[in-house]
C-alpha cells in the first residue's frame, strides 16, 4: 500500500507541475455557458459608458464610439443574460454602423460614420454574442444576424496564404496581409461553425492555434500586429500605419491570454497556459501598456486589460490564485484611472473568470 500511494502522488505531482508551467489544459468554461448573472463591473459600465439608446461612448477619445465598443456591451448583455440591454445596443448598432455587405464600420463620431472600414475582432464579438444572445433569449431572428455578420467576415475578411485560410483585420488588410493575432478567438470560431456548419471556421481556427503557437514557441510573446509571407509565417510589425516601428506586446495583443483561456477544444488554454510562463516572469507580469516581444517593459504606465489577459493565460495554467490576484489589481486600476477600454476589459474579466456567486453582484439585473 505505501508503494501504491507513492507512485499516486508522483502522479499527482507531475499532474500539478505540468498544469502550473502552463503545458497543461486548464482553461475555463467559454462565456455564455454557465448561469447568467450580472456582476458590479458590467454595471458599472453599462453605468458609465453605454447611453440609452444603446451607444457605447469613448469619453477618453473625444466622446466617439466604435464598433469593437458595441461588440462587447453585446457580449456583455449576453453573458448576463440581460434582453433589454442587448436589443438597445444592438439596435443602434445595427441602425449606425451596419454596413450593406453586412459588416460593422469601425468608427463613428458627431452623428455619422467616420470610417467605414470594418474591425473584424468587433465583428466577430458581435457575431458571436448575436448568436449567443438569441438562443439564450429564444429569439431565433437574433442568431439569424449573427450568423448573417459571421458569413459577411468569411467572405470578406479572410485570406488562402500558404496553404492555409487565415483571419484578417479587416478586408483592408488582404493586399499587404497584415495579421493581428488578438483577433484569433478559438471559442467564437466554434460557436459561429455549429451555428452555420460553415468548415471554413475550423480552418481558421487551425491557422490562429499555429500561428500563435509558433510565436510562443520561439520564446517570444505575441506581438500587436505582423505580416504573412507567401509560406502563410507571421513577422511581427509594429501597426499598419507604422509597419517599421519596433514590434510591442502592448494594448491589442493584451487580449490573447483571455480568447485562449476559454476552453472549447483544449488547445487554446494550452496556448494560454504558454503565455503565462512567459507573462509570470515579466517587470508587473503583463500590465505594462507596452513591452517588446522578447519581454523588455517599454513604458511604466499600467492597463487593465494587460493585467486581465495575464489573470485568464494564469487560470488557464491552473493558477488560481495568482489569477485572481491579477484580476483584483484590474479592477482597482480601473477604479483609480477609469477608461473605456480599461472598464470593459474588467468587465469581460470578470464575466469569464469569476464563478457565479463567488464575487461581482448574482443574480437578474433589477
Amino acid at each position: 500500500m505505501p508503494v501504491v500511494i507513492a507512485l499516486v502522488l508522483a502522479v499527482v505531482a507531475a499532474v500539478v507541475l505540468v498544469r502550473r508551467d502552463g503545458s497543461g489544459d486548464g482553461g475555463v468554461a467559454p462565456l455564455g455557458t454557465g448561469p447568467g448573472r450580472s456582476s458590479a463591473a458590467v454595471d458599472r459600465f453599462f453605468a458609465e459608458y453605454v447611453n440609452g439608446d444603446g451607444r457605447v461612448v469613448r469619453p477618453d477619445h473625444g466622446g466617439d464610439t466604435v464598433s469593437e465598443g458595441q461588440a462587447y456591451a453585446l457580449l456583455l448583455a449576453a453573458v448576463t443574460e440581460d434582453p433589454d440591454r442587448f436589443h438597445r445596443v444592438w439596435k443602434w448598432t445595427k441602425e449606425n454602423l451596419q454596413r450593406d455587405d453586412g459588416l460593422l464600420s469601425w468608427k463613428w463620431a458627431g452623428g455619422r460614420v467616420v470610417d467605414p472600414e470594418p474591425a473584424t475582432d468587433a465583428d466577430l464579438d458581435a457575431a458571436r454574442a448575436l448568436v449567443m444572445a438569441g438562443r439564450t433569449f429564444g429569439e431565433p431572428g437574433l442568431v439569424e444576424e449573427g450568423k448573417r455578420l459571421g458569413l459577411a467576415i468569411l467572405d470578406h475578411a479572410t485570406a488562402e496564404v500558404g496553404g492555409g485560410l487565415v483571419l484578417l483585420p479587416g478586408p483592408w488588410a488582404a493586399r499587404e496581409r497584415f495579421f493581428n493575432p488578438s483577433y484569433v478567438s478559438p471559442c467564437t470560431y466554434a460557436a459561429l461553425q455549429e451555428a452555420t456548419g460553415d468548415p471554413r471556421w475550423a480552418r481558421l481556427e487551425e491557422s490562429g492555434n499555429r500561428l500563435v503557437g509558433a510565436v510562443l514557441a520561439k520564446g517570444e510573446l505575441p506581438p500587436d500586429w505582423g505580416r504573412l509571407n507567401d509560406r502563410g509565417e507571421l513577422t511581427p510589425t509594429g501597426p499598419p500605419e507604422a509597419p517599421e516601428r519596433r514590434p510591442q506586446y502592448g494594448a491589442d495583443a493584451s487580449r490573447l491570454g483571455f480568447r485562449f483561456a476559454e476552453d472549447c477544444d483544449g488547445k487554446g488554454p494550452v496556448l494560454a497556459g504558454r503565455l503565462w510562463t512567459q507573462l509570470e516572469r515579466l517587470d508587473g507580469q503583463g500590465a505594462s501598456l507596452a513591452y517588446s516581444i522578447d519581454g523588455e517593459r517599454l513604458t511604466p504606465d499600467e492597463h487593465p486589460v494587460g493585467l486581465v489577459g495575464a489573470a485568464a493565460a494564469a487560470k488557464a495554467a491552473g493558477a488560481a490564485d495568482e489569477s485572481a490576484r491579477l484580476l483584483g489589481r484590474a479592477t482597482t486600476l480601473a477604479r483609480r484611472h477609469p477608461t473605456y477600454y480599461g472598464s470593459a476589459w474588467v468587465a469581460l474579466g470578470e464575466a469569464l473568470l469569476v464563478p457565479p456567486g463567488t464575487g461581482g453582484r448574482t443574480g437578474k439585473r433589477p
